[in-house]
């Protein structure tokens, strides 16, 4: 029983820490997205020049390199990191749990 509690306590763990980290790369990755109405060109419709109508452009590409926004991702706190955290939590335990670590507690008296 042990182990199946080490087993399933490892995998979440691992799911747990994979999940922030492809939120992270995602949320860096991510595009800008233009505001609502201010990014789009106006141009008059053929049949009624009073009648607009607002073309989406398409967002540049992002002004600062890859590395700062991972970077500026990593460092601004988000449910991100903590999935990360508590996934990290979870190995630590499902290795206690394993017993690949363990704690040995004892005192030794001079003789």
């Amino acid at each position: 029983m042990r182990d199946w509690i080490a087993v399933i306590v490892a995998v979440l763990g691992v799911l747990l820490v994979l999940a922030g980290a492809v939120l992270i790369v995602l949320q860096a990755l991510g595009e800008t997205r233009p505001s609502s109405g201010a990014a789009g060109r106006v141009a008059p419709v053929a049949d009624n020049a009073d009648t607009v109508v607002v073309e989406a452009v398409p967002a540049g590409p992002p002004s600062e390199p890859i590395s700062s926004r991972l970077l500026g991702a990593v460092k601004s706190p988000s449910p991100a990191d903590r999935l990360i955290f508590w996934g990290i939590i979870l190995l630590v335990l499902a290795a206690i749990a394993a017993g690949a670590i363990s704690f040995d507690f004892g005192a030794k008296g001079g003789s």
